[in-house]
């Protein structure tokens, strides 16, 4: 969440999270940042928007986390992936914007969402910034990979009313070859959500050749409906808008002659998480 001039002067306010940003936090001593991690009382984040009616129910403000373990082939802002690019921000000035914006999401039924890069690698960081955004009657998000949801504790998980948790494969090896992490600890996560009741909506990215392996799709919609707490699936097709960020960034893109896929393909995919019962968009 942005905050009073420190923030303004970074112009931490974006028109979408497509801009590219780097270094923002380049002169953080690296103790300040092991110092925030550990207590929560700083994040780092890439940018924040308003306005958004994608990332959650309602109209909602996102913010951007910086930092992420994975290193997805199609992630459209790798400039998350380092720490170092996101600007500081105490918990403080985090909570005193927030409350700026509370009477208009509830009006408009939506809430904050933190997304990333990886919230949880700046768990603390969230979960104290999720506890007062609740404390105002804030409806509150997190889209995750899932990875870190181990370090929440049960009472952490009641702050979070609503995960937006994107699984990307189902098949190990093709998981790790996606992201270069693995899957388990992501479906580990979502069966602990389903064990104490926390509502999920699932997040698939659809890259031709990459993740539309039929059987593969129909495994992670046979797992969600199994959850029983799933309340929408997001099929997203892939897109390049990302792609000169890889340029820019001196990353090789593997990506670089992939297509979006067609209306047809999308609903291919689409169609196995409908026979199963679920809320498909």
């Amino acid at each position: 969440m942005p905050s009073m001039p420190e923030l303004k002067q970074n112009s931490l306010e974006a028109k979408s999270p497509f801009e590219l940003r780097v270094d923002l936090g380049k002169s953080v001593p690296e103790s300040d940042v092991r110092s925030a991690l550990a207590s929560g009382d700083m994040g780092f984040l890439h940018s924040y928007t308003t306005g958004s009616a994608v990332d959650g129910p309602g109209v909602r403000v996102v913010a951007w986390t910086a930092g992420c373990m994975w290193h997805c082939q199609y992630c459209h802002n790798p400039d998350t992936w380092s720490m170092r690019n996101g600007t500081p921000v105490t918990i403080a000035k985090a909570t005193e914007e927030l409350r700026k914006y509370r009477q208009g999401l509830k009006v408009m039924g939506g809430g904050l969402t933190l997304s990333g890069g990886e919230p949880l690698m700046q768990y603390r960081f969230a979960m104290k910034l999720f506890t007062a955004a609740r404390e105002m009657g804030v409806h509150t998000a997190m889209e995750t990979n899932g990875y870190f949801g181990s370090k929440l504790t049960n009472r952490e998980l009641e702050s979070i009313d609503l995960v937006l948790l994107g699984i990307k494969s189902w098949d190990p090896e093709r998981h790790r070859r996606l992201t270069g992490m693995d899957v388990g600890p992501t479906l580990e996560f979502a069966r602990r959500l389903a064990a104490h009741r926390r509502p999920i909506w699932i997040r698939f990215v659809l890259v031709p050749g990459l993740t539309d392996d039929p059987e593969d799709i129909s495994k992670i919609a046979g797992f969600a409906a199994g959850l029983g707490n799933v309340e929408r699936v997001d099929v997203l097709p892939f897109h390049q808008m990302g792609r000169y960020k890889w340029k820019n960034l001196r990353i090789e893109y593997k990506l670089e002659d992939v297509e979006p896929p067609s209306h047809e393909a999308v609903q291919r995919a689409c169609a196995p998480f409908r026979q199963f019962g679920l809320k498909v968009y």
